[in-house]
């Protein structure tokens, strides 16, 4: 099933105008296509919170990395200032999608107008 995208108006893509396709495309109605993008990103997110990485076949990887704490400094004043440790998500996107956006005459573009 090919879900296309370029009518979007914005180069950012939305959770609304995920949840508009879901409606336009697959025929969900607006609340189980809103409901169905929110719960979608609070797994993701609750599993990245919890420090379990997510895998989505054909499109990616997600991870928490921690990062050390390192010396840092004032851009405006030049002044060190210490950076703590912290965790961050990464995302890593899969040979597939990697492959796609190398071809790009294959892959529907969200900027097109």
């Amino acid at each position: 099933m090919d879900i296309a995208v370029e009518n979007l108006e914005t180069p950012a893509l939305t959770k609304a105008q995920l949840a508009e396709l879901l409606f336009e495309q697959i025929g969900l109605n607006k609340r189980e296509s809103k409901d169905m993008i929110d719960a979608f990103f609070n797994l993701i997110s609750n599993s990245l919170v919890e420090g379990v990485d997510v895998k989505i076949s054909g499109f990616g990887n997600f991870q928490i990395r921690t990062k050390a704490p390192r010396p840092g400094r004032n851009p405006r004043t030049g002044e060190a200032i210490p950076i703590q440790a912290r965790r961050v998500a990464t995302f890593h996107a899969s040979y597939k999608l990697k492959e796609q956006i190398q071809d790009e005459g294959d892959v529907p573009s969200v900027f097109s107008s």
